[in-house]
Formats: C-alpha cells, structure tokens, sequence
C-alpha cells in the first residue's frame, strides 16, 4: 500500500487530515503512534475547525519538520533552508489544488467553523474533498522525500 493510500485509509477510518498524513509516515519517524496523534490533532479543519491551512499541509510540515528540521536557534542557515523546504511543499500543494487554505479548498464562506465536526457519513464524502487532498499531501511528501533523502 502506498503512503497516498495509508493516508485516505487513515481519513476514512476517522482520523483528521493532519493525523492521517502523519500516520501514513510514522514508520520513519523516531516516535510513538499515540504522540504522533496528539501531536498531529489539534490541526485538523484547517486548525481545530477555524478553516486557516489546510490540516494535510499541516501534516506535511509536521512530518518534514521531524525529518528534516532544525534544533539549532542560532544558525540561520539552517531557518532559511528548513523554511525553503515547507514552501516548496506548500507550492506543490497549492499547484494541484489551488489553495492551501481549507476554506477555500471547501468552497466554505465562513472563516471559523463550529468545534464540532461533522459525521463522517456518505454525503459527507461527497461534497469534501478532504480524502483527496489528504492523498495529494502525501504523495508530495513522498515524492520529496524519495528526491531529497535525509543527511
């Protein structure tokens, strides 16, 4: 299975769009599954439901920044290049879907949502796109990490 498919499998099972790219990834990264959800939920609806960057390119930047993120505060080299990498994703994101913002990737008016998310139910499937993009952020993740192994 690929990391596309863990990562709509995740979101089908029930899981936000920042976990379920986090999880389709956390083979490679140095900590425990029940962390990385935690760590991962609070960006789900573009941020708790406030519909600001999509959950999916959350879940991009959060694996990226495990693999290949800064520790050091001083070198800002380091920033600029970590920096340079979480854009690129984004752009990439932003090219195949035309935003990075949930709102508009939902075609939603309101800025903040309700807490609350909806039932993942047939008819929610339908009018989110959410599986989908969920796919796309991983398999641009993958596509950079195959390009860009770590050092």
């Amino acid at each position: 299975m690929t990391r596309k498919e863990k990562a709509m499998n995740y979101f089908k099972e029930g899981f936000n769009c920042s976990q379920s790219v986090v999880l389709a990834y956390s083979d490679m990264l140095d900590a425990d599954e029940s962390f990385l959800l935690k760590l991962s939920s609070s960006f789900g609806g573009g941020l708790g439901r406030l519909r600001e960057v999509c959950g999916a390119v959350s879940g991009m930047a959060i694996v990226t920044g495990i693999l290949y993120g800064y520790d050091d505060s001083s070198s800002k080299e380091d920033k600029a290049e970590h920096y340079k990498r979480i854009q690129e994703l984004a752009h990439e994101f932003e090219k195949r879907n035309g935003s990075i913002v949930c709102r508009e990737l939902l075609g939603l008016n309101v800025k903040h949502d309700e807490p609350t998310p909806e039932a993942r139910t047939a008819e929610y499937y339908k009018k989110r796109p959410c599986v989908e993009l969920v796919g796309d952020a991983a398999e641009i993740l993958e596509e950079y990490i195959n390009n860009n192994p770590k050092k």
